[in-house]
């Protein structure tokens, strides 16, 4: 048996950080190995320091028949090393570039036959640019310490593969493996209007996202508009600079912040939308983008994401980051549209979703990944 102990920040049921908790969640889920168990070493509370509720704290709790989660409170997040000691795992699977708790101590001083780092997005160019000094003083830290070299990388595609290359030389040693994602069933749009459209994010409110450019683009839309956001504010700062910008548009266009929701209320919050809209800045993979195309969503983004040449299958639009023209003619286009003519984009953002998930490959690769004891250190 092999035993995969996984550091992360938050673990469900926290789930305000987004992106990583959920592909640590899918990837526990829906991994299917009879020969792997896995342990989650996480934090107690949520993104915002709220404690969980309803979870046992400081041991060892049953997740799934398979997985065990270890929530530990503040004052015990040295637990993590006790434990790795007493269970010597095979892989130590570390998610995350910049925590001290859960990346950078469990990389240095726990025990395992494989340590593997998740960079989880985060030295895409795009993210490295948001507190880049803090960053580059860390990572010019963690490149002296020389961790790098006798350690593996996951990345979740070949692009990703790239970046990290770019920080961490051509020599990194590197896993490719995708996120394991959820589909929703297809939601028929069965009142689209001509002259109208219903858009919704959901997001972590920050600058990475975008949200301001969409508000931006909103200034100069003919149509009628309602945008609901739904998210937990990242960033005080930058909401207000979206408050300040919702303030300013026309009588077409309505704005609703709806605040933050959990996992399992995505799928109705989509059936009050027609199109998905976030333009991120950089996107590791975008859960919340590919629920929306597996629930029939066409989606408007950037090129940043891993979903691109939407427009080419009915899906979507990729627009630019550089200025907000491209995504108020995409907006229009989609507002102008009536019943018959996006019906075909329900269809096509449904059936892009389909094509682009292959969970015997995602199998293969985690398999290669935890399983390959030929490459292990």
């Amino acid at each position: 048996m092999i035993t995969v102990f996984i550091c992360i920040d938050w673990f469900h049921p926290a789930y305000k950080a987004g992106g990583p908790v959920q592909s640590v969640a899918n990837l526990v889920q829906q991994y299917g190995h009879v020969a792997v168990n896995f342990k989650i070493f996480c934090a107690n509370t949520d993104l915002d320091g709220m404690v969980n509720q309803g979870v046992v704290f400081d041991e060892w709790v049953n997740f799934n028949e398979h997985t065990q989660v270890w929530y530990a409170s503040k004052n015990k997040r040295l637990a993590m090393l006790q434990q790795a000691r007493l269970l010597k795992p095979d892989v130590l699977f570390i998610i995350g570039v910049y925590s001290l708790y859960f990346n950078l101590l469990p990389l240095l001083f726990c025990k395992a036959r494989r340590k593997i780092i998740s960079a989880r997005g985060m030295l895409h160019p795009g993210a490295l640019t948001q507190k880049p000094l803090q960053k580059k003083i860390y990572l010019v830290f963690w490149k002296a310490l020389g961790v790098h070299r006798n350690n593996f990388f996951h990345a979740t595609d070949v692009v990703e593969a790239g970046f990290i290359r770019q920080v961490f030389g051509a020599k990194a040693n590197v896993f490719i493996a995708g996120n394991f994602s959820k589909k929703i069933a297809l939601q028929v749009v069965a009142d689209k209007k001509a002259g109208e459209i219903k858009l919704l994010s959901i997001a972590l409110i920050s600058a990475m996202k975008n949200i301001d450019l969409v508000l931006d683009a909103l200034k100069s839309c003919r149509h009628s508009i309602c945008y609901q956001i739904y998210g937990p504010v990242k960033d005080e700062a930058y909401w207000l600079l979206c408050l300040s910008k919702i303030k300013q548009l026309p009588l077409n266009v309505k704005v609703i912040y709806k605040g933050a929701i959990t996992p399992l209320q995505i799928e109705a919050k989509l059936l009050t939308s027609a199109v998905f809209i976030l333009p991120s800045k950089s996107e590791n993979f975008g859960h919340a983008i590919f629920e929306a195309l597996s629930a029939g969503k066409p989606v408007i983004t950037s090129h940043y994401t891993p979903f691109n040449k939407l427009a080419e299958n009915y899906a979507g639009k990729n627009v630019s980051v550089e200025n907000s023209l491209e995504m108020t003619a995409a907006i229009d286009s989609f507002a102008a549209m009536g019943q018959a003519e996006f019906a075909q984009w329900n269809i096509g953002a449904y059936q892009y979703a389909n094509a682009y998930s292959d969970d015997a490959l995602l199998q293969q690769q985690y398999d290669s990944m935890f399983l390959n004891t030929a490459a292990f250190v």
